[in-house]
């Protein structure tokens, strides 16, 4: 098949971390042809999907991950696959990428079906699921946000729209910072914040479970490192092997179905202790760490889905 990646510049990943060259590393050892650009070069073109890209051959060598041809423009309708992969922040620049390649339905599979990556963020699908989730409000007004926090206490703060743990700040019962905090987002952002009880649980680690078609394959625990609040391995999260216990089974088979039927494909959910916190649809990660620890081949089981759906 012909594969488009959409994607950050693969020239910086790390080859032995990033999700996305391993997807692109098993598709290339499948027999499928590479193709790779970057979200500033898709457009529509009187009636076209294009991109400017290149031909690709990823290689496993530290600091030099990939060969790319000659750059040219292509008609995305002529793939089998686009993956869109590029990383958050969820702005109007990643929301007009999916309505350009939603364009593509009927000719070109997109991996994740772009319709739903945008209208499911990661932290907004979880509210459909209200008896998995920690205590959560999704507001910009402070007073809202005050109410929340005198009736819980101690609360997580985040951007709505935000990832790799980057604006994560824990407030406690004793903490004074949250009119200041708000005053520092709202004066960059028009965007709200959402605000969710405290999980004490997550001093054992943030497990990220991955699922594949709506089944999951396997988990790793993200510890947060000493005097962190945080577990995301951007911000020195140490990954950890760990089985997938009931409750996650018992998560995974409430979304999973939905997951499925929207062409979620590959989808990474957080659990901290016995609830569910988040669910990844844009650029889940985590595949390199669980082959390391569970010795499974996910990128695999992921082709084979999506191999599945092209036949």
């Amino acid at each position: 098949m012909k594969i488009a990646f959409q994607m950050d510049p693969i020239t910086e990943v790390n080859i032995n971390a990033d999700s996305s060259f391993r997807l692109a590393e098993e598709a290339q050892a499948r027999g499928h042809e590479l193709f790779y650009y970057s979200p500033d070069h898709l457009a529509f073109e009187e009636g076209r999907v294009t991109a400017r890209g290149h031909d690709m051959t990823v290689q496993r060598i530290d600091g030099d991950p990939a060969v790319l041809g000659e750059r040219r423009t292509v008609d995305l309708g002529d793939f089998d696959v686009v993956w869109l992969r590029q990383d958050p922040p969820f702005d109007m620049h990643y929301i007009t990428a999916t309505h350009l390649l939603d364009r593509l339905k009927g000719e070109t599979l997109v991996v994740n079906d772009p319709f739903w990556v945008r209208n499911y963020p990661e932290k907004l699908l979880v509210l459909d699921f209200p008896d998995l989730t920690p205590p959560t409000t999704i507001a910009r007004d402070l007073e809202v946000i005050k109410a929340f926090k005198a009736k819980h206490g101690d609360i997580i703060l985040k951007p709505l729209y935000g990832n790799g743990g980057a604006g994560v700040f824990r407030l406690d019962e004793n903490d004074r910072n949250l009119s200041s905090l708000h005053e520092l987002f709202t004066g960059f952002s028009r965007e709200p914040l959402i605000v969710q009880k405290f999980l004490p649980d997550v001093s054992n680690g943030d497990k990220r479970v991955i699922l594949v078609d709506g089944e999951p394959v396997g988990a790793i625990n993200r510890v947060p490192a000493k005097g962190e609040t945080r577990s995301n391995m951007h911000v020195g999260g140490r990954p950890e092997k760990i089985a997938l216990s009931d409750r996650d089974r018992e998560i995974c088979a409430a979304i999973g179905p939905l997951l499925r039927e929207k062409g979620q494909i590959f989808v990474g959910i957080d659990v901290i202790g016995n609830y569910l916190t988040e669910i990844n649809v844009t650029s889940p990660t985590g595949i390199q760490e669980l082959e390391r620890f569970d010795g499974i081949n996910v990128a695999a089981k992921i082709w084979e889905a999506i191999e599945a759906r092209c036949a």
